[in-house]
């Protein structure tokens, strides 16, 4: 929801970036030729050096712009940033030492300056924008530079918005006011309520309300219409966010059909080049894994052998993309009588009712019978899952995606799981990294959704990483 305060920081950011950008280069030469005694590649001139990137920071800061560091959904999600800051200073500094390469005019009075101002540009860049994020988060928590809201509608997604933008400190919205049932007005949010929309709008000078984000549509369109127009009347922002996830959600396209605006709406945004790029980098990852934990792998099977006598690995027919069936390939843990039928079947043949009922419920049970001693921890260390790699490697999984789920249980929610599967199935995903066997079914399905339809190449890596991290704290596996 672009705001004037959103513009106003964007613009604040390119300012602040073209000054540190400068300084960072100045502290590069500074520190070579000044407290270097080696002589120089060649003699650049501290003003020739300086003329020359007042002229080059412009076109660096460009390379930020293509790459959304100016945009809010980039500077407000830290990691993200981070990452695309220091992609950017690759870029950056590549560009310059190409058109060096390929003019012969020479930039850098030494290759240690462009080094020196690959890492400060990107360390003091950092440094830039947290400090500039605190101080923005201080305004926004003694009131300035927020937005006034009323928020109206009367679905569940009004009041999972206004719950999301009710912490001032972190959006930058103080909602005043909200129109609509009592019941979508979330817990411990102070706000005036209006049970009739005519009556908030006649109030929004009064409130000082500067924006409108409104929910759904009403039946009528005079209605809308009058929401529209008192924004408009008032000259302040209005946001219409639908209220039906599934309409909006994943890759959007707006185009105009016989003089109408017409949304196109795809399940996710893993199309076209994103999905070629995810695959190569799946089989490049893969491969190298493969390869640099081949040890590993032989120590595990030589213990499976000894400690868990029985086939090495349990192949298990599960859905992947577009609900194809795979082979998933995993170290067995189970005892090997175990795992070639519906778990719920063998917990009944055991006498376990209980446990019958609990994998009916949650499809998993807490303390499972069927699985060995070091089967136990081969699943809380996951290493039991090392041998998808080569799944990911035949095109089968991807390294991040949802869950392969058995097929059963497409039996629980047909529609979601179509959706769920618009995308190939991974190892690892957001349901391992957001509390894996402490989640619910649901719980997880509505994770692996989220996934689906919000995918981007950043929170794979940002995914991976926590994986990394979840695997070693052995949190919620079993």
């Amino acid at each position: 929801m672009p705001s004037k305060n959103t513009k106003f920081y964007s613009l604040l950011l390119i300012i602040a970036d073209f000054i540190v950008l400068l300084g960072a280069f100045g502290i590069a030469y500074i520190l070579r030729v000044q407290y270097d005694p080696r002589p120089l590649l060649t003699q650049v001139y501290a003003v020739q050096y300086v003329t020359t990137f007042l002229l080059i920071i412009p076109f660096w800061l460009l390379i930020f712009a293509s790459l959304g560091l100016y945009q809010s959904n980039t500077y407000s999600r830290r990691l993200v940033e981070w990452s695309k800051i220091a992609i950017g200073s690759c870029i950056g500094i590549l560009t310059i030492i190409g058109w060096e390469y390929f003019s012969g005019q020479h930039v850098f009075p030494a290759r240690l300056v462009a080094v020196y101002a690959l890492i400060g540009s990107f360390l003091l860049i950092l440094v830039e924008r947290e400090t500039l994020r605190l101080s923005r988060s201080l305004l926004f928590y003694f009131g300035k530079g927020t937005s006034r809201v009323l928020v109206i509608g009367d679905s569940d997604a009004t009041r999972d918005i206004a719950d999301s933008i009710s912490n001032t400190y972190k959006s930058g919205y103080s909602i005043v006011a909200i129109a609509g049932p009592r019941k979508i007005i979330p817990s411990g949010l102070d706000v005036k309520h209006f049970s009739s929309i005519e009556a908030a709008l006649k109030e929004i000078k009064q409130l000082g309300i500067t924006t409108i984000i409104q929910t759904d549509l009403y039946d009528s369109a005079e209605r809308n219409q009058r929401i529209l127009g008192a924004a408009q009347i008032n000259h302040i922002s209005y946001n219409f966010i639908p209220g039906e996830a599934e309409f909006y959600a994943g890759k959007n396209t707006v185009d105009v059909f016989l003089g109408y605006p017409m949304i196109s709406v795809s399940q996710t945004p893993l199309i076209g080049w994103g999905a070629i790029a995810k695959q190569v980098f799946d089989a490049i990852v893969s491969l190298l894994l493969i390869i640099v934990l081949s040890p590993l792998f032989l120590v595990l099977i030589l213990l499976q052998l000894i400690l868990n006598p029985g086939p090495i690995f349990y192949v298990s027919k599960r859905l992947s993309k577009f609900s194809e069936p795979v082979r998933l390939i995993k170290f067995r843990s189970m005892n090997s009588k175990y795992g070639k039928r519906d778990a719920a079947i063998d917990f009944r043949e055991m006498g376990r009712e209980d446990l019958a009922l609990e994998y009916e419920k949650n499809r998993k049970v807490a303390n499972d019978p069927r699985i060995t001693r070091f089967g136990q921890f081969l699943r809380t260390t996951s290493l039991d899952e090392l041998p998808q790699l080569f799944n990911v490697l035949r095109g089968d999984l991807s390294l991040v995606g949802p869950r392969p789920i058995l097929p059963q249980e497409t039996n629980f929610s047909p529609t979601r799981t179509a959706l769920l599967h618009s995308v190939k199935s991974g190892v690892t995903g957001l349901w391992q990294v957001s509390g894996r066997s402490n989640l619910s079914f649901d719980e997880r399905i509505e994770l692996e959704l989220f996934y689906a339809q919000n995918w981007s190449f950043w929170l794979d890596i940002k995914i991976l990483f926590k994986t990394i991290a979840v695997v070693f704290r052995k949190k919620g596996a079993k």
